[in-house]
């Protein structure tokens, strides 16, 4: 049946119990949903992935499309029989996959070290982070990478998901839209980066086809998240730099946003890049960096030099963005309520 309106108006009280409930108990580093979840995608890649190319869309479909299915499934049936239930099962699964803690100790600590002077602290703390070799880089190329990843982070662990699971909670298929773009996210980094854990080379199809679809999914969350940020910024600037700017980036999704957010700060972003380290942490999960590759930009966009400042700006603009989408989703959910 057709989800009404009440239920699609539980979209906005999810989101903010979820982001409540994040902030106030953090998942641990260590906690055992995302180490399953990894162990899920080794277990897929392992059983599937004969080396043809057909078997990089079945490793695809049953680590992504199965368990984004399972889950719309459990929250058609759980609906069925109370909202309640409904609202907190897209409360869990938001909770598992939606929020800022999930990465931001990173950046509050690399942030406490550069306040300190302690800018080999610094250094080591970045390349834990993102698995990059830091140790050369001078003050002003570590904040600007802070900036770049965190701003990057901010919108794969907020931004996207929350408008894939608002997208596919609008058609009743609650809390799947959030697991879809999540499982996604990791599945486009996670064999790239087995590849450099092993030393041995995955399947190119599937790192290929994995890294493909996520950007596809990414396409209109990216721009979203660059206009948030433009809205919420310095409006003009943003604007300008996202469309003269974008095409540096070797990823357009990410040209969108870091464009966007540079114009939006004022701040000078893209440029020379950190080569990535050669030995990975294997103890990684979909919570940390685990980046396929580093952020590739073919020249810088204007702005001052990144500067202690910024990351101070780069918070209050990621928090700003967050208001601004949770206010326009309380008027879509209110309008569905007494429409």
């Amino acid at each position: 049946r057709r989800p009404d309106r009440y239920h699609q108006g539980m979209s906005f009280f999810a989101v903010l119990f979820a982001l409540l409930a994040e902030q106030l108990k953090p998942l641990s580093n260590l906690n055992p949903i995302h180490h399953a979840l990894a162990a899920w995608v080794r277990w897929a890649g392992r059983n599937f992935d004969a080396g043809a190319d057909v078997h990089a869309r079945v490793v695809w479909a049953v680590t992504v499309l199965a368990p984004s299915a399972l889950v719309a499934v459990s929250y058609h049936f759980i609906n069925r029989y109370s909202t309640v239930l409904a609202l907190a099962f897209d409360v869990a699964v938001l909770y598992l996959t939606l929020g800022f803690r999930q990465f931001s100790h990173h950046f509050t600590a690399i942030r406490d070290a550069l306040e300190a002077g302690q800018e080999n602290r610094a250094r080591e703390l970045l390349a834990h982070w993102q698995n990059l070799d830091a140790s050369e880089l001078p003050r002003t190329e570590i904040l600007r990478h802070v900036l770049e990843y965190s701003l990057l982070a901010a919108h794969r662990h907020v931004f996207g998901v929350f408008f894939w699971f608002v997208a596919l909670s609008t058609v009743g298929l609650g809390p799947a839209g959030a697991v879809l773009y999540r499982l996604s996210e990791f599945a486009s980094r996670y064999w790239a980066y087995r590849s450099r854990v092993t030393g041995t080379p995955t399947h190119d199809r599937l790192m290929n086809l994995s890294q493909a679809l996520f950007t596809l999914l990414d396409h209109v969350p990216a721009r979203m998240t660059a206009f948030g940020f433009a809205v919420v910024g310095n409006f003009e600037d943003a604007i300008d730099a996202w469309r003269r700017h974008a095409s540096l980036w070797t990823r357009r999704n990410e040209g969108a946003i870091l464009s966007s957010a540079s114009g939006a700060l004022g701040v000078r972003l893209g440029g020379q890049v950190a080569p990535v380290s050669g030995s990975p942490d294997v103890s990684r999960t979909m919570t940390q960096g685990d980046s396929p590759d580093v952020i590739e930009a073919q020249g810088s966009t204007q702005g001052s030099t990144p500067m202690l400042a910024h990351l101070r700006s780069v918070v209050g603009l990621i928090w700003r963005s967050v208001v601004l989408w949770m206010l326009l989703l309380a008027l879509l959910s209110l309008a569905n309520l007494v429409g």
